[in-house]
This record gives C-alpha cells, sequence and structure tokens, in this order.
C-alpha cells in the first residue's frame, strides 16, 4: 500500500516538473508575441478565451457549482490565478527590469509556504523542507540575476511584481478546498470563465482608451506561423494542461510542497531563453541550477 502511494507520488511530481517546463517556456512565447505587436493584456485575454472554449467544449454537463459560497471561490480563483495575476506581472516589466520581476514574483512560494503556517495552519513543515525551500530560493535569484549582480529598484514596477506573487498566493488558498470537491475540468472551466469575465474591463480599456486611441489587435498576424504557434503553447500547453494538471498537484503533493516547484521556472526559462534566443549563461546561473536541484530534493523528499 505504502509502495503504491510512493509510486502514485512520484507520478505527480513528474507532472510537476514538467508543468513548470511549460509555464517557464511561456514567458518566451509571451516575448515573442509582444514583438509581433500584441500588447500584454491582449495576450493573456485571448489566451484565457482559447482555453475557456476547449474546456467548454470537453466540459458542459454543469455549469453551477452546488453553492453560492463555491461560485464566490470560483470567481475568486479566477480573478487572482488569472486577470490579476497577469495583468500585474505583464504590467510590472514595462517598469521594472525582469529579473526584478522574476525575482520578486518567484517569492510566491515563500508567501505559500508563510501563509500555510502561520495563518491557515494547514501545513507543517519539517526543518529539512524549510531549509531546502531556502536553497531553492538561492538558487532561483542566482539564476535570474545570471551573473549580473544588478537590481535597479523600480518601485511602480517592483510593486505590481509582489502584487503578482500575493496574487498567485491568494489563488492557491482560495481553491484549496473546492480542488478535490469538484471535477477537475468543472473547476478549471470555472476558474477561466471568472478570469475571461474579469479581464474583460481591461481588454476594453487596452484596446479602446489606452494611450488615448487604444491599442488595435493585431489579428493579420495569426496567419504567421509564429504567431499562432506561440498562442497555441500557451492557450493549450501553458495554460490548458498546465492548470488542470497543477490544480491536480496540488492536491496530491499539498499547497506548500507543491509550490516549491515555482522556482524552476527562472530556470526553465533562462534554458529555453539560451537556446531560442541566444542568451548567455553565466557559470553564476549554473551554480542557481544546482541549488534549485538540491534544494527541491530536500523539501519534497518523505
Amino acid at each position: 500500500m505504502v509502495l503504491k502511494e510512493r509510486k502514485s507520488n512520484v507520478a505527480w511530481h513528474i507532472l510537476a516538473v514538467v508543468t513548470i517546463i511549460f509555464w517557464g517556456t511561456s514567458f518566451v512565447s509571451t516575448k515573442v508575441l509582444i514583438n509581433h505587436g500584441f500588447s500584454a493584456i491582449q495576450i493573456f485575454f485571448i489566451r484565457f478565451v482559447f482555453t475557456y472554449l476547449i474546456l467548454l467544449a470537453t466540459s458542459h454537463k454543469k455549469f453551477f457549482s452546488e453553492s453560492i459560497k463555491d461560485e464566490l471561490k470560483f470567481l475568486l480563483g479566477g480573478l487572482t490565478g488569472g486577470t490579476l495575476y497577469f495583468l500585474t506581472e505583464n504590467t510590472a516589466l514595462a517598469f521594472s527590469p525582469s529579473s526584478n520581476v522574476s525575482l520578486i514574483v518567484c517569492t510566491n512560494p515563500l508567501l505559500i509556504m508563510l501563509a500555510g503556517v502561520l495563518f491557515f495552519k494547514r501545513e507543517t513543515l519539517l526543518p529539512r523542507q524549510i531549509v531546502g525551500s531556502l536553497i531553492t530560493f538561492v538558487g532561483m535569484v542566482l539564476v535570474v540575476l545570471n551573473g549580473k549582480f544588478i537590481l535597479k529598484i523600480s518601485p511602480v514596477g517592483d510593486l505590481l511584481a509582489f502584487c503578482a506573487a500575493l496574487a498567485w498566493c491568494v489563488y492557491a488558498y482560495s481553491t484549496d478546498k473546492i480542488r478535490s470537491k469538484y471535477d477537475t475540468f468543472f473547476s478549471i472551466r470555472k476558474i477561466f470563465f471568472y478570469a475571461v469575465l474579469t479581464s474583460v474591463p481591461f481588454m476594453l480599456w487596452d484596446c479602446f482608451f489606452c494611450g488615448g486611441q487604444g491599442n488595435a489587435v493585431p489579428w493579420g498576424t495569426f496567419t504567421e506561423p509564429v504567431v499562432f504557434g506561440n498562442f497555441l503553447c500557451l492557450g493549450i500547453f501553458a495554460s490548458l494542461f498546465g492548470y488542470l494538471v497543477w490544480n491536480k498537484v496540488m492536491e496530491k503533493l499539498g499547497t506548500v510542497l507543491a509550490s516549491n516547484y515555482i522556482y524552476g521556472i527562472p530556470l526553465v526559462t533562462m534554458i529555453t531563453a539560451a537556446i531560442t534566443i541566444g542568451e548567455r549563461i553565466s557559470p553564476v546561473a549554473v551554480l542557481g541550477a544546482a541549488a534549485i536541484i538540491i534544494g527541491m530534493i530536500l523539501a519534497e523528499k518523505k
């Protein structure tokens, strides 16, 4: 029985790694789409709509949750884990260097750990797990800096990045009770529905009022394989697969321990950027990558 449970947990650890790979590469996809004329708001709105339509096509027998309380939790999950997270993170990049934003946003596992232990009392951490989380965090810092030990303070951007980390923390705990109560497809479909709904005002503002005349969506670029392909990756792998699997990963491994994998996102982004756009990987970043792996092994091993 114990052996069977261990094998089952190994499967969820593997799925967590796969999800982080998809999320790590999504930063490069987003950058490519911005370079093709899409605004940050347009990218996550189109991505949300695309993912929701796929979910609706595969899961449409039930539309409402069992109580208003559960419905409000789905609303909060869609608002925080969807709209507010991507809005604050993407907007922060316009004010702060990407190293600042990545570093601050990826502190959310620490926030989740502190909230779980201090406020919700739902997680009990061993000293080894705390040490592993801290080692992983240090490794993530080294990977983000990539040998450039210069951080420029940009109050607005840095504050927005911290708001993104807080938003994901709220998402993680606002949906933890309903993750096991409802079917996974139903839960994620509801979250994406509210993500689309709450992002509509921001999309309208971006298209019609931002900058005085708005930003027109460059629909014509969808004929380019690179644009269509990157939206496909964001919608199917980063959003559809990512959220569906991550929902179960947090349920099976626990919110705090599962969140430690988020530290691996900058590592994946670094490797992807080096392969696709030729960014340099420094020895410091390699050291950080080793620290991430060691720290995650300490934190996750039982």
